[in-house]
C-alpha cells in the first residue's frame, strides 16, 4: 500500500494563520494547489523556493500522530469513524499567541525555522499522547526499509524505543508541538530569518492564539508519484 496518513493540527482553513502558513510554504494542502509564495524581504526567491520543498511537501501542520500506512485490517472509512469517535469526546482549546523560532539545531547551528509555543500546553500533551497511543491500531508495522532512514543509531534510547513501538522517534515525552515553515537554513541565515518571518507573522496574523478545535486527517497518495504532497482528506471538529 503507497497511501500514508497523519493526524495533524491545522489552523482553520480560514483562518489568517493557514493563509500565513500556506503562503510561506508556497503549496495550500487544503485546496491541493500552489498559492503565490510569502518570500521574507532579504531571501533569494529561488532559494527560498527550495528551502521550503520538504514541508512544502508535507503541508502547513503540526504533526501528532505522524504519517503511516494503514494495517491490513483497517480502511480509511474505519480511520475516519474512529477520529470522528474520538474527537467527539474531547473539548476544544486556545494555545497562546505562537512565536517564530528556530528549532532541531545540529551541531553547526543549522536549524529548522517553525512556529512554535512558549511554553507547553498541558492539554495539547494530553491530545498528542491520546492521538499516537490511540491510534497505533490503524497504522502498519514500519519496514526494515522505513526503520532504516530513521537511522536508529543516531536516536537516543528513548527516541529508539518510540520507532519501533510508536513508528516515529519524536513522540510522547520526545514531543514538541512546532507549525514547521522551513527545511533547515544555515546557521548564518537563521537569525534574519526567525526576525524576517517573526515580522510576517505579526503584520498578517492578528489572531490571539491558535484554537485547537478541529484535528486534521492528512493524505499522501505515492501509488504514481513517491514524492506526492499530502493533502487535507478531513476535518474533524472537538466538542
Amino acid at each position: 500500500m503507497t497511501t500514508r496518513y497523519g493526524l495533524y493540527i491545522a489552523p482553520p482553513a480560514h483562518s489568517e494563520l493557514w493563509r500565513f502558513g500556506s503562503a510561506v510554504l508556497g503549496w495550500d494542502a487544503e485546496t491541493g494547489a500552489d498559492v503565490p509564495q510569502l518570500v521574507p524581504p532579504s531571501a533569494d526567491a529561488r532559494a527560498f523556493r527550495a528551502l521550503t520543498e520538504d514541508p512544502r511537501r508535507y503541508g502547513f501542520h503540526a504533526t501528532m500522530k505522524p504519517p503511516f500506512r494503514l494495517a491490513e485490517d483497517r480502511d480509511v472509512d474505519a480511520l475516519v469513524g474512529a477520529l470522528r469517535d474520538f474527537c467527539g469526546g474531547r473539548p476544544a482549546f486556545r494555545l497562546p499567541r505562537l512565536e517564530v523560532r528556530a528549532v532541531g539545531a545540529d551541531a553547526d547551528g543549522n536549524a529548522f525555522l517553525a512556529l512554535v509555543e512558549p511554553q507547553p500546553t498541558p492539554e495539547l500533551l494530553a491530545l498528542e499522547r491520546a492521538l499516537v497511543t490511540g491510534f497505533d491500531a490503524f497504522r502498519a508495522p514500519l519496514t526494515e526499509a522505513e526503520i532504516a532512514r530513521r537511522r536508529p543509531e543516531r536516536l537516543s534510547e528513548v527516541e529508539r524505543e518510540n520507532l519501533m513501538r510508536w513508528g516515529y522517534p519524536g513522540v510522547l515525552s520526545r514531543f514538541r508541538f512546532h507549525l514547521t515553515l522551513t527545511g533547515r537554513a544555515p546557521a548564518a541565515e537563521v537569525p534574519t530569518l526567525v526576525a524576517e518571518l517573526s515580522a510576517l507573522h505579526a503584520e498578517r496574523v492578528s489572531e490571539p492564539g491558535l484554537l485547537v478545535d478541529q484535528i486534521a486527517l492528512f493524505v499522501q497518495d505515492r501509488a504514481e508519484d513517491p514524492a506526492s504532497r499530502f493533502v487535507v482528506r478531513e476535518r474533524v471538529l472537538l466538542v
